[in-house]
């Protein structure tokens, strides 16, 4: 009775609703009384035969409503009535919803039933928590990848992003991530995914454990721009929910990239101009608007954030990877010759940055960290000359160090995806790598 309830209090006392007078590649416009209507309402065009097709208004053109639908524009013609629907942009998760996979309207698509709606709304699109009152970020997390424990130490409530290029493992890597941080609830975007990669994602790299404390929201690549975006302001509401309930949840989103995509058709088709690489101004304003989003909260709830950036012909400086990176608190880069020689996690460290670091390693590994680093870094000066054989051994002992280090501290990168090592585990294992060193001196 209270979820019937709760469906009778969204309906407006009174419908008002317009006609569709045209249709313009993706677009719908509305005449009508466009007083009532606003950018983000809800519009539901009646196309007949008891279907329905639900809409956004994105803006307007003259005394008509610009509409983008969320489905087909299968069956729409002039004179379908369009009702607009009270602010129903909200969505009502609850701890059922554990488990599950839903779209990005918060309907369950797994197969499993009914999902069972909670007591407290959430926006979609909500206002990050207040700068002034929010709290810092809390202790390291355990992620699970001890290339990332170690070199880049995360902390609850960080916000990180994944750039890489299209093949080189950073689904892979999210799905580690996934299975081993040390999180409460996991909430899991798949924002413009391919819709064969959604099975094996839940199957293989989540599995019935991982899937059992997480919540995945899935748009595929074939849906429109709308759901697409949607998706992504569903993963965020959802999580936002659970770090309210005080968990300390863990964000991961595949990719922020396809929701800029989205939002970049959504703008071109309201007329926006476009800018770089044809991205449109409201790209740029959405992106900190979602990104804000995680991080801690008001209470003791966080949201530690991973979101995914697909570079664009593995251009690390292109527009969306240089926003993203001003806006989150750390990168990790994943290089596709890396991942050519066959090293998995293909994470260059020296072009990764934590910005938590060096406050959230610990105070007792850090000379080992700061020595490991140095090390890498003069392996990759020198390492044109070391593979032609131009340099000759004992003429640096800074670089012989290099050489001799270069093996085993690859080999301590490496890891398979069903391994876990633990924060502290690492940071001893780094600092067995690099004591035998002094031993050998």
């Amino acid at each position: 009775m209270k979820a019937l309830a709760d469906q009778i209090g969204d309906i407006d006392g009174v419908n008002i609703y317009g006609r569709v007078v045209g249709v313009r590649g993706l677009m719908v416009e509305i005449a009508g009384p466009i007083h009532a209507m606003s950018v983000g309402a809800r519009i539901v065009i009646d196309v007949g035969a008891n279907h329905f097709i639900p809409a956004e208004v994105i803006g307007f053109s003259g005394s008509n409503a610009v509409v983008m639908p969320f489905g087909g524009l299968d069956g729409v013609r002039r004179g379908c009535r369009a009702v607009i629907a009270n602010a129903a942009s909200q969505v009502r998760p609850s701890p059922a919803w554990l488990g599950r996979v839903v779209n990005a309207m918060g309907e369950p698509i797994d197969g499993k039933g009914p999902l069972p709606q909670g007591a407290s709304p959430m926006p979609y699109r909500n206002s990050p928590p207040p700068a002034h009152s929010r709290k810092r970020v809390g202790a390291p997390l355990d992620l699970g990848v001890r290339g990332l424990n170690t070199f880049l130490t995360c902390c609850r409530g960080q916000r990180l992003g994944i750039f890489a290029g299209s093949g080189v493992g950073k689904s892979v890597l999210l799905s580690m991530l996934a299975r081993n941080v040390d999180a409460d609830i996991s909430v899991i975007g798949l924002i413009g995914e391919r819709g064969r990669e959604v099975q094996e994602f839940l199957q293989e790299d989540l599995g019935e454990e991982g899937l059992a404390r997480s919540v995945v929201v899935v748009a595929t690549s074939d849906e429109p721009a709308l759901m697409r975006r949607q998706a992504a302001y569903l993963t965020l509401a959802v999580a936002e929910y659970f770090r309210d309930e005080d968990k300390d949840v863990l964000c991961l989103m595949d990719s922020v990239t396809r929701f800029a995509m989205a939002q970049r058709e959504i703008g071109l088709s309201a007329g926006e101009p476009p800018t770089a690489k044809g991205y449109t101004p409201t790209v740029f304003t959405e992106l900190p608007k979602l990104l804000e989003r995680a991080g801690p909260g008001t209470g003791a709830g966080t949201i530690t954030a991973i979101f995914t950036v697909l570079v664009d012909g593995d251009d690390h400086n292109e527009p969306i990877a240089d926003a993203v990176r001003g806006i989150l608190d750390g990168h990790i880069v994943m290089q596709r010759a890396i991942a050519e020689r066959g090293r998995y996690p293909a994470v260059n460290i020296l072009k990764s940055v934590s910005r938590t670091m060096p406050r959230s390693a610990d105070p007792d590994f850090l000379p080992y960290i700061t020595k490991a680093r140095q090390v890498m870094a003069t392996y990759a000066d020198m390492e044109e000359l070391i593979r032609l054989g131009a340099y000759r051994p004992g003429s640096s002992a800074e670089v012989d160090e290099a050489i001799r280090l270069h093996e085993p501290l690859e080999a301590f990168l490496r890891q398979a995806k069903d391994e876990a090592t633990g924060l502290g585990d690492g940071y001893r294992q780094l600092a067995q790598i690099l004591s035998g060193l002094e031993t050998e001196r």
